[in-house]
């Protein structure tokens, strides 16, 4: 069986699979699974983030919500313009095979490339700074194929 992060995740992407956004209260979808509210939010920390194609805001207090946000673009050229002011400036080993996914689901590599460019980028001689700005570089390249 899936444990319960795994379980929450695909319910709130069966959500936004029907809506591009979506507003959620932490404390009635954590009753809803039986777990603490902070499990909801260590899925939404670890499983919506930016490099995997989602944009969280959330507001504390009563009236205080979740929303996640699926970015959604309309071409390559788009996805790869928007993508690069949000590349960070240190890029963990994680957080590049995140981005390539999300390349990758966006169809701008394909499984060989991706794996290739994970390959390359996530060589130990290389800083997190280094890494950075070779990613940033060639997401720029990709750019000019679109």
């Amino acid at each position: 069986m899936r444990n319960t992060s795994d379980m929450i995740e695909k319910y709130l992407k069966e959500l936004l699979s029907q809506a591009t956004e979506i507003e959620i209260r932490r404390s009635e979808i954590a009753a809803s699974f039986g777990v603490v509210p902070s499990q909801i939010n260590y899925v939404i920390k670890t499983r919506f983030t930016l490099p995997k194609g989602f944009e969280v805001e959330s507001k504390r207090g009563g009236g205080g919500y979740i929303r996640i946000v699926k970015i959604q673009y309309s071409d390559e050229h788009d996805f790869l313009m928007a993508l690069i002011p949000k590349i960070p400036e240190k890029l963990s080993v994680s957080m590049l095979q995140d981005l390539l996914q999300l390349l990758f689901n966006e169809k701008i590599v394909d499984e060989r490339e991706g794996n290739l460019l994970f390959l390359t980028l996530s060589s130990p001689v290389l800083t997190d700074l280094q890494r950075a700005i070779l990613f940033t570089t060639l997401v720029h390249g990709f750019d000019k194929l679109y």
